[in-house]
């Protein structure tokens, strides 16, 4: 376990300590869960609104995660690519924002335009769909065929943000390329199979209401 006390990035309030943990890895070929949730921009999205044609990539983030920070602006431009070849993309937001404000629906506004996500992004404010794709942490990253049966699940990359001290991060010298996910997104859109040595994705868990923690 690693405590991080990261202060709110938009009121600088501190935030409790958070425990490092990974994806649980859901059973490649899993179906994928549907969902239909609020966005950013005031509408309700679902998983058939934001299917690709090619394949589709859910995840799990947030705004005040240093291990959604560290991949952010990376994962907008790995988006942006993927998207203009067939591949959908969807980031959903489970974390509980009484306990965690700096997550909730007004940050997310602030956070996807900051982010230039060219994606939607949604609150799951019951968790009923991170307990559906057994998400572990932020980020947690899903990709999906076709037919929307899972081929890969776990890590954006390798990098990870260096841990200055308490709240402070570094990412310079561990920049983000979503190498593994991108890998994974290559050999769906050619037709190959998706190779199935995956690694786990590594992050803050996602912040369970009372009662609604996995196995209670």
């Amino acid at each position: 376990m690693c405590a991080f006390g990261i202060p709110d990035p938009f009121t600088q309030t501190p935030q409790p300590t958070m425990a490092l943990t990974p994806s649980t890895m859901l059973p490649l070929g899993t179906r994928a869960p549907d969902f239909s949730l609020p966005s950013t921009d005031g509408e309700t999205v679902s998983l058939d609104g934001q299917r690709g044609e090619r394949g589709t990539v859910v995840m799990f983030i947030c705004n005040h995660c240093p291990y959604v920070i560290h991949i952010a602006d990376a994962l907008a431009g790995t988006a942006r690519d993927y998207m203009a070849r067939g591949i959908g993309f969807v980031a959903i937001n489970s974390n509980d924002t009484e306990a965690f404000p700096a997550d909730n629906l007004e940050n997310m506004v602030r956070e996807k335009a900051s982010r230039g996500y060219p994606f939607p992004y949604l609150l799951d404010p019951s968790q009923e769909v991170a307990r559906a794709y057994d998400a572990a942490c932020t980020p947690d990253i899903y990709l999906f065929d076709g037919d929307l049966e899972l081929v890969y699940r776990g890590q954006f990359d390798d990098s990870r943000p260096n841990r200055i001290s308490s709240g402070n991060y570094d990412s310079s010298d561990s920049r983000p390329t979503g190498g593994d996910l991108k890998a994974a997104m290559d050999s769906l859109l050619s037709g190959e199979p998706v190779a199935g040595d995956q690694k786990p994705s590594m992050g803050c868990n996602i912040k369970w209401k009372p009662g609604n923690e996995p196995g209670a």
